[in-house]
């Protein structure tokens, strides 16, 4: 996920040049109609914005003399600039003296931000918030979390292929869609879950069944339970990663999701998507429709 459960937000000030974040991290909601603008105001020309990338590069490079800043950007989002730090990506404001780690959401367009960019800064593999594994060095930015890699957005550690079996799971609590002679693949997702989002619609354009079982790890049960009970269980899975309303459907039983949660619980599934292949293989987190098709097939995961 995208370190979905465990997504948060540094907005501290940056005091000396090796400074460490170790604040607590929540996830940003930007609201498109209004904009967050924590330093100077406005909207800065073409001219002025490369001035001010260049500014913010270097107090970056002054504040974390030991994070290699590869681009700064001052566009994408009012009053903030996105920072690229090999494949890290991070957020300060205009006079490079705030930094905020998390996710950018359009509240509008229901769209993730963060989640676009770190499609194209990293394609193949999609990490959570601003941290990520084995970069190969050390960077001035740490989290506090005891368990930062936890979520299915960083892989598992390489090795043998990590397998599961299904049998015990009932089949009542899986939502079936996509191609109805294509391979099956099941995944548990979380209807919060912008890797989840991104992973059902990269599916949805490919000759595959789909048995999605939907967990709770960003307190969507709720959702879940209507998309559940809806009475067109496929259109109302996009209605809610697109955060649109469902069309209401009488109460029904829903115990068949209790049975996924208790089954993710105990093979220690914390994040999601995590993908199970027939033959019980498993992939943890997003991939692109290319390694998709060549795992379906059998394929290393």
């Amino acid at each position: 996920m995208f370190a979905d459960a465990t997504t948060r937000i540094a907005r501290t000030k940056i005091a000396a040049p090796a400074v460490r974040i170790l604040l607590p991290l929540t996830a940003i909601l930007v609201g498109s109609g209004t904009s967050l603008v924590w330093a100077e105001a406005g909207s800065p020309g073409v001219g002025q914005t490369a001035d001010l990338e260049m500014r913010v590069t270097h107090a970056l490079g002054q504040r974390l003399p030991r994070t290699p800043v590869t681009k700064v950007n001052c566009t994408l989002v009012d009053g903030l600039c996105e920072v690229t730090a090999g494949s890290q990506l991070f957020y300060v404001d205009r006079s490079g003296r705030y930094l905020l780690v998390g996710r950018v959401y359009d509240m509008e367009t229901h769209r993730d931000l963060t989640a676009a960019r770190l499609l194209e800064v990293n394609p193949d593999l999609l990490l959570g918030a601003a941290a990520t594994k084995g970069s190969g060095h050390e960077t001035d930015l740490a989290s506090d979390d005891p368990n930062p890699e936890r979520g299915a957005s960083t892989p598992a550690a390489s090795g043998a292929p990590r397998t599961m079996s299904l049998a015990g799971l009932p089949a009542a609590g899986g939502i079936v869609w996509g191609n109805p002679s294509g391979p099956t693949v099941t995944v548990f997702s979380d209807f919060r879950c912008g890797y989840c989002r991104a992973l059902s619609q990269t599916l949805e354009a490919m000759s595959v069944r789909i048995i999605e079982r939907p967990i709770s790890i960003l307190g969507s049960r709720a959702l879940a339970n209507q998309v559940f009970c809806a009475r067109d269980r496929a259109r109302a899975i996009k209605a809610a990663y697109a955060g649109m309303a469902i069309e209401q459907a009488k109460p029904c039983d829903t115990s068949a999701l209790d049975a996924n949660e208790r089954f993710a619980r105990e093979q220690g599934i914390a994040g999601t998507p995590v993908l199970v292949r027939g033959d019980g293989a498993v992939i943890e987190g997003f991939r692109p429709r290319v390694f998709l098709e060549n795992w379906i097939k059998g394929g290393r995961s």
